[in-house]
């Protein structure tokens, strides 16, 4: 059974025929002890199977370990979105955990992001990341039913996107209890900028980016 209405279905053929780019979604995945796998590899599917632009690779944690190791996937479920080519452009975007409720629409502006080639973000802030030469680890937690976690997520993968020095993840925080634990997840969104630096919601573009500034102080 189809988890995308056909209504939505629809909506993201119409969407998706706007993609300048091929984008590539690169699915890690298991076959015991991860709860949301196979949900995920079927969103993976179900939304690559809408676009002739839109590629799939399910790959397994272990099996593949090189590849695992060469997009720094470490749990499960992940996507690496990758712009798709000959030698297909990784700029640090990932999603751990399944993209669903709200999430979702952060996986479809992910993919439109990459297909149009353009971070969207202001030109003060890609002058700014222009100027990095350290790297910067983003991890945003997120639960499916936040309504405000899509604009943190966005906002981290577009700083991805823009520089190479930044990397960025989004993270269910109820599939990963651990990580929620290490870094005090108590409400969402949450992002944890290089271990030590912490923003508590999803605020503008200007005061992200001041964040990410500290955490290299």
């Amino acid at each position: 059974m189809a988890l995308l209405s056909e209504k939505d279905q629809n909506y993201l053929r119409e969407t998706f025929a706007k993609l300048e780019n091929g984008v590539k979604m690169v699915m890690f995945t298991q076959e015991r002890d991860c709860e949301y796998c196979k949900e995920t590899r079927q969103i993976v599917e179900e939304v690559a199977g809408l676009s002739e632009k839109i590629a799939t690779e399910i790959l397994l944690l272990e099996a593949d370990g090189e590849a695992a190791q060469k997009y720094g996937i470490d749990k499960v479920p992940a996507i690496a979105l990758l712009q798709d080519g000959d030698e297909p452009k990784d700029y640090g975007i990932r999603f751990y955990g399944i993209p669903s409720g709200y999430e979702f629409s952060t996986l479809v502006e992910g993919i439109q992001m990459v297909g149009s080639g353009d971070s969207g973000l202001s030109q003060a802030t890609k002058d700014e990341l222009a100027k990095l030469d350290k790297a910067v680890h983003m991890q945003v937690f997120i639960t499916p039913t936040c309504p405000y976690c899509p604009k943190a997520v966005h906002m981290a993968h577009q700083m991805a996107m823009e520089s190479p020095f930044v990397h960025a993840d989004m993270v269910e925080a109820m599939e990963f209890p651990e990580l929620s634990n290490k870094y005090s997840v108590m409400g969402v969104p949450r992002t944890i900028i290089n271990e030590d630096t912490h923003v508590e919601g999803a605020m503008p573009e200007p005061m992200i980016l001041q964040k990410v500034l500290m955490s290299l102080n």
